[in-house]
């Protein structure tokens, strides 16, 4: 609000109502400059708030006296907000009150009563609002760099001249905020989700991406059991082997890492790093090969978070942890690949085979091994890793899933709908599920209940 536009507002506030007439439109014309002031305001608020970290960047670096002052200006953001609410505001009062002074001058001519005040506050409200507020805060969604050049000198000189106003504002702001002792919010992992996806809904971003960031939200909730080894499928050597027997072994498997266990996998008496055997690869069977194995293996439980393993493994040094169940059983084996893979995805070596555990029959129908994890079927297929949650007990393979599901060991051809899915038995044997097919619900095959 400029200087003469102010002078004619107080002149306005100090004559009579039956003097409105003469300067009625003089009164409207300073109304309509105020709606222009509230919407600059407005506009700046979106514009300055909404400039990306690099744009930003480049404003500090810039030879433009315009994008220097939004740096500035950016530089003590509570004070510029203090200085945008309190104009904001004080152009919305005057608003309000010089509209009520032009009204009530005429109400008084024609004897009205309340239903013009009525009126008059709901048509203010309503420029208020739309002019004030939404246009222009709809324009500077769009073009926030240039409403912040626009606004870079007038918000200069504002942020200094209504210093002492706004200084007072963040002390009373600062002062409430330490009285209600305001804890950090918390934000779950589901909102995380959804945040990723509003974020990432674009071309910009590949799949890769995506899962990569997917990865690294769910990183704190995923637990060892989730993604182990498990305890059938490790490749473990009994410690009364002689040397020919281990190096044999050895080249079958083709690990770096081999835990060595006696009688039975609940045994674990260390690691055998498989580099250790290299300067005796000549020696004869008799060789005790048993002084090279690392006794220092460490035991974790199940419910261990990867996130907390990742730094144990920084810590001590290790790239491997033998799992363990409540009774001290071994139940599995997890490694630094498995957690680095949780975030980057599979990682594969010039030596590995690529040994899918599922295979892909057409959009709607898969194969999978029982002994896949129920971690691994939903991140290949895209579902939320707590889909089965319900269901799955204390189970974290398919294999497992379905025996909660019948609540018994089903039979070769049996089937079991699970809200999108339909499993189908393939392949058993007398204590186990092998093979799964799994059908999406959206086809026309129809499962048991």
């Amino acid at each position: 609000m400029d200087t003469y536009s102010t002078h004619l507002f107080i002149q306005l506030l100090t004559m009579s109502p039956s003097e409105i007439w003469v300067v009625f439109p003089i009164g409207i014309l300073v109304i309509i400059l105020l709606l222009g002031a509230s919407a600059f305001m407005s506009g700046s608020e979106l514009s300055f708030f909404s400039l990306t970290p690099q744009q930003l960047l480049n404003c500090r670096s810039s030879a433009t006296k315009a994008d220097r002052g939004i740096a500035e200006l950016l530089d003590n953001p509570n004070k510029l907000l203090a200085t945008i609410l309190i104009m904001n505001n004080l152009v919305n009062v005057s608003i309000a009150t010089l509209s009520n002074y032009l009204m009530l001058g005429v109400i008084d001519e024609q004897n009205g009563q309340g239903l013009e005040v009525v009126i008059l506050t709901m048509l203010v409200t309503v420029l208020i609002v739309f002019f004030g507020e939404v246009m222009p805060k709809v324009i500077a969604g769009q073009k926030s760099f240039l409403v912040a050049r626009f606004a870079s000198g007038p918000m200069t000189f504002l942020n200094s001249v209504l210093t002492p106003f706004s200084w007072i504002l963040m002390q009373m702001g600062a002062l409430i905020e330490k009285l209600i002792k305001k804890e950090g919010y918390k934000v779950s992992v589901d909102e995380l989700h959804e945040a990723l996806e509003m974020t990432t809904n674009s071309d910009e971003t590949s799949m890769e991406e995506k899962e990569i960031l997917k990865g690294i939200v769910n990183f704190g909730t995923i637990s060892a059991k989730q993604i182990m080894r498990s305890r059938i499928d490790i490749s473990a050597f009994d410690i009364n082997m002689n040397f020919a027997q281990l190096v044999e072994s050895i080249n079958h498997t083709g690990y770096s890492r081999v835990p060595i266990y006696r009688d039975n996998l609940d045994k674990i008496e260390g690691i055998l790093y498989i580099k250790d055997i290299l300067p005796y690869l000549q020696q004869e069977s008799d060789f005790d090969w048993r002084s090279i194995i690392r006794k220092d293996t460490y035991f974790i439980p199940q419910n261990k978070k990867i996130d907390d393993l990742m730094r144990d493994f920084q810590s001590k040094r290790v790239h491997m942890a033998v799992v363990v169940d409540e009774y001290g059983g071994t139940c599995g084996l997890i490694t630094l690949e498995d957690i680095i893979e949780e975030i980057i995805g599979e990682i594969n070596d010039e030596f590995d085979t690529k040994d899918l555990a599922f295979d892909k029959v057409d959009s709607s129908n898969y194969t999978f091994e029982g002994r896949t994890s129920i971690h691994d079927f939903c991140k290949l297929l895209g579902i939320d890793s707590h889909y089965f949650n319900e269901v799955k007990g204390e189970s974290e393979s398919l294999a497992g899933l379905l025996l909660e599901l019948f609540g018994r060991m089903p039979r070769v051809g049996e089937k079991k709908r699970y809200r999108d899915f339909i499993f189908t038995v393939m392949t058993t044997d007398r204590k186990r599920i092998n093979t799964v097919k799994i059908t999406l619900k959206s086809s026309k095959s129809e499962g048991n209940r």
